[in-house]
């Protein structure tokens, strides 16, 4: 069971900006639904955003190429990731239209950072369940993205 917070209000989506990252594995299902719900009815694109920490970009590019000495544009990379292409699968199979997007840093600012160079009209966003105590406040990914994103942010989470 899932549960989404944010304004239900799609009208003039065009760009709808789903964040995932490695931990998301488990949530494919539930981000698509969310994602699903928003973008079909403008018939939105999806942007597909990952960002990379350096040593996790460093770990990426060492398992995907043959030698680690090759460069890899950090989009081509995230399109790569195996929650990446299930996602991209899932929601083409809806009609959607994706593209995936990828930047290194930290995850709240580059989420940031390509809902502003995509002009997003939404970011979708995941989370874990929390204990009593912590669900009084969001992932720090999370609130820093919902603090500062140019536009309104849908939290998911898994219940």
């Amino acid at each position: 069971m899932t549960e989404v917070t944010a304004a239900t209000d799609t009208r003039g989506l065009e760009t709808v900006l789903l964040a995932v990252g490695s931990r998301d594995d488990a949530r494919v299902d539930t981000l698509v639904d969310a994602v699903t719900e928003v973008a079909v009815p403008t018939d939105a694109t999806v942007i597909i955003a990952h960002v990379f920490d350096p040593d996790s970009y460093r770990e990426a590019v060492e398992q995907l190429l043959e030698t680690p000495d090759e460069n890899i544009d950090p989009d081509e990379l995230a399109a790569q990731m195996s929650v990446t292409q299930e996602i991209i699968d899932e929601l083409e199979a809806e009609s959607v239209t994706t593209v995936p997007r990828a930047t290194t840093g930290t995850s709240g600012e580059g989420i940031v950072s390509i809902a502003r160079d995509v002009s997003a009209d939404r970011v979708i966003v995941g989370g874990r369940q929390r204990s009593p105590a912590g669900k009084a406040i969001f992932g720090s990914t999370a609130q820093e993205v919902m603090l500062n994103a140019p536009c309104p942010v849908t939290f998911v989470r898994d219940r």
